[in-house]
């Protein structure tokens, strides 16, 4: 499977981004797939559902399945977080992968950057990023998009990856 990242600081636009960008690869006819990195606990069960009693019971790994969609909920109970690449191995395969988040992986990236939060860019330290896309003009010898160019940004990921 083809990986490409969507990384940046928070409030940078990346979950919109990374938003956009599927909808048009799966325009385009490909199957797309994402992996998005929290720094906060998650949770998309809910007290009273059985699945989190199962949950809170011990089980290990829980999947919840309907007519419309599944999900695999794993229990790490104080293991280490899996890296990428064992989590990248329990999606059925596609041919992209778009991964929010996780800065320090070796994957290509597009930063994501917005003047408003105050930060600097990371891409000057992080020589995985390829290229930025801003909603100012930022000083960057990388490509840069504007943040809004899905179709631009689609472009440059599809010839960055050969797809």
């Amino acid at each position: 499977m083809k990986v490409y990242g969507i990384t940046g600081r928070k409030n940078s636009g990346k979950t919109g981004l990374v938003e956009r960008l599927v909808a048009q690869f799966t325009a385009q006819g490909l199957r797309v797939s994402t992996v998005k990195h929290a720094h906060h606990e998650i949770d998309i069960d809910h007290p009273g559902r059985d699945s989190f009693r199962h949950r809170t019971a011990g089980a290990a790994e829980v999947i919840v399945a309907s007519p419309y969609r599944w999900a695999l909920m794993g229990e790490l109970r104080g293991a280490s977080e899996p890296p990428l690449d064992a989590l990248l191995a329990k999606l059925s395969p596609v041919d992209l992968v778009l991964i929010e988040g996780y800065k320090a992986a070796p994957h290509s990236k597009i930063e994501c950057y917005r003047a408003a939060t105050g930060q600097p860019l990371l891409s000057p330290e992080n020589p995985t990023i390829r290229a930025v896309a801003s909603d100012s003009g930022v000083a960057t010898a990388l490509p840069r998009f504007d943040l809004d160019d899905t179709s631009g940004i689609a472009g440059f990921i599809a010839a960055e990856l050969g797809l």
